[in-house]
Formats: structure tokens, sequence, C-alpha cells
């Protein structure tokens, strides 16, 4: 079952940006990982969305996820964004194509 990363990101030092994109990217795909959405956030529909760039990664599976953080890779990756790029990352399993049951 696919699941997912959900990722609210805020630059906060331009450089940094720059040099940590390529690497967590070059990272993600090298671990099975595509990108469903990157971009600037847009307006919030409903409620407050306290970050300036938002992205979506889907995986093979949560497994291919903890790998992929895990990994030396991204290790590096975290390690040039430090101080420079604040990121809030959600990991979440995929829903059944039928949805999902409510609790009874």
């Amino acid at each position: 079952m696919p699941a997912y990363v959900i990722v609210n990101v805020d630059v906060l030092d331009e450089e940094a940006g720059l040099a940590y994109a390529p690497v967590a990217q070059r990272s993600i795909l090298e671990h099975g990982g595509r990108y469903l959405v990157a971009g600037p956030t847009p307006q919030a529909v409903e409620g407050v969305w306290d970050s300036s760039r938002f992205v979506v990664l889907e995986f093979p599976d949560m497994d291919r996820i903890r790998e992929w953080y895990d990994s030396p890779e991204y290790r590096r990756a975290r390690e040039i964004r430090e101080g420079g790029v604040r990121v809030a990352m959600l990991f979440a399993e995929g829903a059944p194509p039928e949805g999902f049951s409510l609790p009874a």
C-alpha cells in the first residue's frame, strides 16, 4: 500500500535551501519516492497553514519511507538544512481505494 510524506517547509536561509534541495531530492528519488505536490503553499481554504512551501511525496510503502528517512543520504540533507530550513513532516499510510471504515 502506498505511503505518503507530507512536508511543510520554510526556508530561513536561501543558501541553505539551495544546498539542501538537490541532496534531499536525489535521496528521495533513489529510495523509490516521487513528488506528487511541491511548491509554494496555496491559500488555505479553511484554517491557517503556517508554512511557505508544501510538499507531498509518495513511496511504495511505509518501510521504504523509514528506509529513506534513516538513510545516510537523507541524514546528510538534514545536516545541510540545519538552522537554514525549517521542516515539519508527517508520515501517513495510504487508504484502500474504497476509502476507510468509520469506527462503530
